[in-house]
């Protein structure tokens, strides 16, 4: 009888609804950027780990895995085939590290220099897309901040 009735009080202060949950917000709206990135990185025939890896490379060119990973927060178990997978299209190469033999560099290509001409377009498609106003990006621009410090603070959760 105590059980019952405990389990009922959660449920009646609302910390257990789905539409209560700041995570599954976030959870969504990742999932479904995702996917609507398809139609704008299909034709040119990366997925979106690839294309966050190419965003990284078009930063700064030859750079160590363990750099790259660091960046879009992923382990080498993770990297390792995403970066295989594009070494194989010819959009980057591998390889050892001068310094230190164990370490490998990620070069781009001719063919993974070309992209970032054709993928110039995608961030202002995706924009427009969301049928984001450029007033109301100012908004979203706001939480970059608050959502870094809520990575921050998961990292260290997860670590």
């Amino acid at each position: 009888m105590r059980r019952e009735r405990y389990k009922w009080a959660i449920m009646d202060n609302g910390q257990l609804k789905l539409e209560n949950q700041f995570c599954f917000r976030l959870y969504s709206a990742a999932r479904l950027m995702m996917g609507a990135y398809h139609p704008y990185l299909d034709p040119l025939g990366i997925t979106y780990p690839q294309y966050l890896v190419l965003l990284v490379l078009w930063e700064q060119d030859k750079q160590p895995v363990c750099d790259i990973g660091k960046r879009l927060l992923l382990d080498t178990n993770t990297m390792t085939p995403l970066l295989q997978r594009m070494e194989k299209a010819g959009l980057i190469t591998r390889t050892r590290g001068k310094e230190d033999t164990r370490q490998r560099i990620v070069s781009l290509t001719k063919q993974g220099r070309a992209l970032y001409e054709q993928a110039q377009h995608i961030p202002e498609d995706m924009r427009k897309a969301v049928m984001m106003p450029e007033s109301k990006m100012e908004e979203f621009l706001q939480m970059i901040p608050l959502l870094d410090q809520l990575i921050e603070a998961l990292k260290k959760l997860n670590a």
